[in-house]
């Protein structure tokens, strides 16, 4: 393809699809993007990146990858180290270090390539990495501690091992200036000293600026990208090949100084690291000759696949969680599942074009190992994971437990209602006074939006299933409605109406299909709610049996509005206008009753409910 507009113009929509593909799928995009790139270079010839950008490939590439870098370091809170277990921990300190050596080893024996390359290749396969582990955990749902442990060290190990490779290239990097041992090590600690002078003190300046606000709001993202560069490319004109330790460090130290708020960088960081992805993993495959890609199904790859997969991943989890409460079965299931994704194919690339302007022939080496591993990992590894985990039943509980957005009175209330008949709650909300009160009162949280990109990594649904969009804000009920279609099921989000819903006409109304469905009686707001439970209004539990149906807890209890039915097996159902609940014998009905307490009743033994 001769024409440079229209071949851009190829990898965007191609870009597009392969990152909506994996969405629909629940898979890494990097499987996608990366077969995308195969089909368009070396199998068909339609894209050829060497003629399409000339000199410029190299500067583009290694600026794509100093954002990748610098995006994941940014998101590194040191405080959230603190918190985590025991086990993740290790999984950083000795479960890396094992994979390190044994995948070094191999690749050295297997393919007898130099020491420097097979380590730094080692380095290369500790990483994994959220955008990779995440999907995978979506579509096999293993148990709520496996599915902690995988996703924070898939965090965690995303910057420092990115950290790593770069150190340790930069060690190669030092060993070729210099014949000596004493000057290859002076030039190693030149290169250290500038990346972390200078990376910490653009950091530290970037910080200082934005947290004093003398720079307006819409010239942020414009300041921090412009200073990333400016970093990148100084810290390689006064030491060579510092500029990615440079801007690593800027990330470390910007998003952990007290005081700065970085959520609008990072936002705007994280949809430029999905442009540069998308691209930059298309144009990477394509550039892979037709031999290499034929020699990435050889005998060699796959032994190493093996190694990797059977050997290296299985000895270190059990080095990590050797004296743990982790089991023997959870174990198994954390040797399996670790697919490596977008800094090792990244970093890879742009180390294996340096390297070998720098004379080490066996570099060419190291980008389709990194695809081979990469594909293989994750292909198997979502083929396998699921039924692994079924089979050794270390999988989610059934997901019938409740999201519910908004802590406020009226969804603590309903969270109290629902957690006495052993639904699983979450609720989270962004006003710290609502989430404090939701904790006192023993319910579990999550302090944030819900729909953001740190929720994302860090929300935990393990058995969660349902949606209650309970905000008195109709916008937020329906941004969170629509987010959660996908995770969920249309038929399982819910959303409260507000006052704004019944006075206004048809064509001013959000359509059905993005807020979700309308909870219980259509007069039934939000305000309404909130004044009959602030005036003194409970929520009663009504058991069903054969001798009292929902007919007769009707007749009893005329003024009821009845908000939830949950089956024999403890699955929950809504009560909507649009669609009447059909329940039967054994069924829970949690219905609002605003009843003096001087006239109640007693309840015969059939329909004995308990108040919240």
């Amino acid at each position: 393809m001769h024409d440079a507009a229209l071949a851009i113009a190829v990898i965007g929509i191609t870009a597009l699809f392969c990152q909506w593909g994996a969405w629909l799928a629940r898979l890494p995009a990097i499987l996608f993007l990366l077969i995308a790139g195969l089909i368009l270079g070396p199998v068909s010839g339609v894209l050829s990146p060497d003629e399409l950008f000339g000199d410029l490939l190299f500067p583009l590439v290694s600026l794509a990858v100093a954002v990748i870098l610098f995006e994941g370091s940014l998101t590194l809170n040191f405080k959230e180290l603190g918190h985590m277990s025991t086990v993740v921990r290790r999984m950083i300190t000795v479960a890396a270090p094992v994979t390190w050596v044994i995948v070094a080893v191999t690749t050295h024996y297997l393919f007898n390539l130099s020491w420097e390359i097979s380590v730094l290749f080692g380095a290369l396969m500790v990483v994994t990495g959220p955008t990779v582990v995440i999907p995978l955990l979506r579509s096999v749902r293993p148990s709520e501690r496996v599915a902690n442990i995988l996703r924070w060290e898939g965090i965690v190990i995303d910057p420092i091992g990115a950290l790593l490779v770069v150190v340790v290239y930069e060690f190669i990097v030092s060993q070729t200036q210099g014949k000596a041992f004493s000057q290859s090590l002076l030039l190693f600690t030149e290169i250290i000293v500038v990346g972390l002078s200078i990376g910490a003190a653009a950091g530290y300046a970037l910080g200082k600026i934005l947290a004093g606000r003398r720079l307006p709001e819409y010239l942020q993202n414009l300041a921090t990208l412009s200073l990333l560069f400016m970093v990148f490319s100084f810290c390689n004109h006064l030491a060579h090949e510092s500029g990615l330790l440079g801007v690593t460090v800027m990330g470390m130290w910007l998003g952990n100084m007290r005081g700065v708020h970085i959520h609008n960088i990072l936002n705007f960081k994280e949809n430029l690291t999905i442009l540069f992805i998308s691209g930059l993993f298309i144009i990477l495959a394509a550039r892979l000759p037709i031999d290499q890609l034929i020699g990435i199904v050889a005998l060699g790859p796959l032994i190493l696949l093996v190694v990797i997969q059977f050997v290296a991943r299985p000895i270190s989890v059990f080095l990590a969680t050797l004296g743990s409460a982790v089991s023997l079965r959870e174990r198994i299931i954390l040797s399996w599942i670790a697919p490596r994704g977008i800094v090792a194919a990244a970093v890879s690339a742009l180390f294996a074009l340096r390297l070998t302007e720098q004379g080490f022939s066996d570099a060419e080496i190291l980008v389709p190992l990194t695809f081979a591993v990469i594909l293989g990992t994750v292909i198997f590894q979502s083929a396998t994971s699921r039924p692994l985990a079924r089979m050794l039943g270390i999988v989610e509980p059934e997901p019938r437990g409740v999201l519910i957005l908004g802590a406020n009175s009226v969804a603590r209330t309903i969270a109290q209602a629902l957690q006495q008949q052993s639904l699983p709650v979450i609720l989270s909300d962004s006003n710290w006074e609502n989430i404090s009160a939701a904790r006192m009162a023993g319910m579990k949280t999550f302090y944030g939006n819900p729909v953001s990109e740190f929720a994302g990594d860090r929300l935990e649904l393990t058995g969660i299933g349902n949606l209650l969009a309970l905000s008195p804000l109709k916008e937020l009920n329906v941004i969170a409605g629509m987010h959660f279609r996908n995770e969920f099921g249309a038929h399982r989000v819910f959303t409260i109406r507000t006052s704004s819903d019944s006075s206004k006409t048809e064509k001013h109304q959000v359509a059905a299909q993005l807020k979700g469905t309308s909870l219980f009686r259509e007069d039934m707001t939000y305000s309404k709610l909130a004044s009959l439970i602030h005036t003194g209004a409970e929520i009663k539990a009504t058991k069903l049996t054969e001798a009292f149906s929902i007919d007769d807890l009707r007749q009893q209890d005329t003024n009821a509005v009845f908000l939830f039915a949950i089956t024999d097996k403890g699955k929950l159902k809504p009560f909507i206008e649009s669609d009447p609940v059909k329940t039967g014998e054994g069924w829970t009905i949690l219905s609002l009753i605003k009843e003096p307490k001087e006239n109640k009743q007693p309840q015969p033994d059939s329909g004995k409910g308990q108040n919240v």
